[in-house]
């Protein structure tokens, strides 16, 4: 399994920022989509997530309201739509995928993609 994250950048506070992760290696049915980040000198949080087969979504309450995941089976690409973004917002990004609610033990992992936002 290959994942492959794409589009941080840097964003002042207010901005917008599409994180997108390109998933390959396996089919996806009854796995889950995380987006999880980790802020420099701190440990990974859990950002958001996405059933691949429902498309049941969960957010972390620090994100609720602003950001927004979805997938594309045909694509098997995951986005993270991230709007109103905040100075706390900074941290590199990562996609993770597995089976089960316990993000921190999946196997699969992109490489990161970092977001920078300045107030």
């Amino acid at each position: 399994v290959q994942l492959q994250a794409s589009g941080g950048g840097l964003v002042q506070a207010g901005g917008s920022l599409r994180l997108s992760c390109a998933a390959s290696g396996r089919t996806f049915t009854n796995y889950i989509m995380n987006w999880v980040r980790q802020a420099s000198g701190k440990e990974r949080e859990f950002v958001a997530a996405i059933t691949w087969n429902l498309g049941t979504t969960y957010y972390a309450d620090a994100v609720k309201g602003r950001f927004a995941i979805a997938r594309d089976k045909a694509k098997n690409m995951v986005y993270l739509q991230m709007d109103n973004l905040k100075p706390g917002d900074t941290a590199n990004y990562y996609c993770t995928v597995g089976v089960g609610s316990n993000w921190r033990g999946y196997r699969y992992w992109g490489q990161g993609t970092l977001v920078t936002v300045s107030s």
